[in-house]
């Protein structure tokens, strides 16, 4: 997938949806994999609908675990709380060549005047808190790759809720976006306003969003996984010439099957 906003909905492990972690599910630690479908309505100029396949390979270990397009170390780990060093790849990158140019013309820009904006990889820490009640992640991360050179702050609340043989987690969370980070993958850059693109800069930018993701085993290895998700987009992303107008948020929803080794 190589539209923008890919990890805040499809995080295959955001992109392209976030693959749960252990404290969710399950505490059994080693492998897991298989394969999902994704689908998301892109606020990008012509992207439109996007199916996306996409393999989930997930592995927990005593410290190390890694899931989709992100891992890391658990520092501090007593079961209620844990302090995490993360990496995780941020693949809202795209081709100005997948917009659709007379969308771009319609907003004000000329498509041969624009960059692709790349993929990145952010590097960072992790804070979860959990009990009876739910958990609370709190999680920090910067560019190290000087794709946007930005920063993210997110904070998450999720139940767990188990009903038969279904387990689901409903969440709502908030994320805050740098303007440097914003302004890579919402706006126009230098180098673009230098040729005669007019200058967009959306500045810091908050994204709250609602979802849930459920499991069903199928048998004593095999599992469902889905979901759902919508996030609201604030006017200074809105309002982007790179976005299709009218646009107010982006859901989104997945499924497939995962097998535990």
């Amino acid at each position: 997938m190589k539209t923008a906003l890919a990890l805040l909905v499809l995080a295959p492990g955001l992109a392209l949806a976030q693959a749960p972690d252990e404290s969710d599910f399950a505490s059994q630690r080693g492998w897991m994999v298989g394969a999902a479908v994704a689908a998301s309505d892109s606020p990008y100029v012509g992207e439109g609908a996007r199916l996306q396949p996409f393999p989930t390979v997930i592995y927990q270990g005593e410290r190390v675990f890694f899931r989709g397009t992100s891992g890391g170390v658990h520092l501090v780990n007593t079961g209620t709380v844990q302090v995490d060093a993360v990496v995780s790849a941020r693949l809202d990158g795209f081709d100005i060549d997948d917009l659709s140019a007379s969308g771009l013309v319609a907003n004000g820009l000329d498509a041969r005047l624009l960059d692709d904006r790349r993929h990145g990889l952010d590097v960072g820490a992790g804070l979860a808190w959990s009990g009876d009640w739910g958990r609370l992640r709190l999680q920090a991360l910067t560019d190290v790759t000087g794709a946007s050179g930005g920063q993210e702050l997110g904070l998450e609340y999720t139940l767990m809720l188990k009903t038969g043989a279904w387990t689901s987690l409903p969440n709502a969370g908030v994320r805050w976006m740098s303007g440097d980070l914003t302004r890579y993958y919402f706006g126009t850059l230098e180098s673009e306003v230098a040729r005669g693109v007019p200058r967009y800069t959306p500045g810091s930018a908050v994204v709250p969003s609602v979802g849930v993701a459920a499991l069903r085993p199928l048998g004593a290895r095999w599992s469902f996984v889905g979901g759902l998700s919508y996030h609201l987009l604030p006017d200074a992303l809105t309002d982007s010439p790179l976005l299709e107008r009218g646009t107010n948020g982006v859901p989104s929803v997945f499924g497939g099957l995962s097998y535990r080794f």
